[in-house]
């Protein structure tokens, strides 16, 4: 249902119920609740690739099929267990990858939008479709997908609940890295070793800068990105990658 893989420093997180197209069950999300607590605990983690298992979907949002014998009751206490889920990828310190082929749609799209970075290869699909099963995205699509495209095409996303293409997700800025077919899962995890060489306590940082940051104005922002150079700056990494960059060596990073 869930996986937990380590790769060396980088800890990949697998959407794993191919029969149902990865769709997001109350058990699914309890379950990768629990995984990114895990991960997020784990000081040797440096980076998180979120993937998915079989070969058309990375995940088609929620499981509808559960859904359809649900009590309004039951779909409010639903509700909690599945902001859970969506708030522990958005919330991970590391930085993230997202690894998507095939459909992502509503719920597998706010996955992928909670992420640092999206990978994807030609296969992929984005969409937000929840109005048209009369719901709105609630796993932060609205909000996610305005702050990285804009209002406008975030409107015609959420509004249309069309789906987007490849191309056309690249082009708007959806798909940060384009992998060949069948290739995204090696991608995101070269892309996720790159960024799990370079210092835990900076790229941590700078990732809580980022977000922070990208709602405030450019003063308060300022503050918040001083606030992450000081963290870097203070900490035994910045002491050991000068020494590094000075003898020519690999930095052996402390972390703390």
């Amino acid at each position: 249902m869930i996986g937990l893989i380590r790769h060396g420093n980088v800890a990949e997180i697998r959407l794993d119920r191919p029969e149902a197209h990865n769709a997001l069950s109350t058990a699914m999300a309890v379950r990768l609740a629990e995984a990114c607590r895990e991960v997020a605990a784990d000081t040797g983690v440096r980076a998180v690739v979120l993937a998915a298992s079989g070969e058309k979907a990375f995940c088609v949002g929620a499981d509808l099929k559960e859904r359809a014998g649900m009590s309004d009751e039951e779909l409010m206490r639903q509700r909690p267990l599945f902001r859970a889920a969506f708030g522990a990828v958005l919330d991970l310190p590391q930085p993230v990858v997202a690894a998507v082929h095939g459909f992502a749609l509503g719920g597998g799209m706010e996955f992928a939008l909670s992420c640092d970075l999206i990978v994807a290869d030609p296969s992929a699909v984005f969409g937000l479709p929840e109005v048209s099963v009369g719901l709105v995205p609630g796993g932060g699509g609205t909000q996610l997908a305005l702050r990285r495209i804009g209002p406008a095409k975030a409107a015609d996303l959420v509004l249309t609940g069309r789906r987007v293409p490849f191309e056309e997700a690249v082009a708007l800025g959806i798909v940060d890295r384009s992998a060949e077919p069948g290739k995204v899962l090696e991608t995101a995890l070269d892309l996720a070793a790159t960024i799990a060489a370079n210092s835990p306590v900076a790229t941590r940082a700078a990732k809580r800068a980022l977000r922070a940051g990208a709602s405030l104005d450019l003063g308060a922002a300022l503050d918040v990105e001083e606030n992450a150079w000081r963290t870097a700056a203070l900490s035994p990494d910045r002491r050991e990658g000068i020494a590094a960059f000075n003898e020519k060596r690999r930095p052996n990073w402390p972390g703390v």
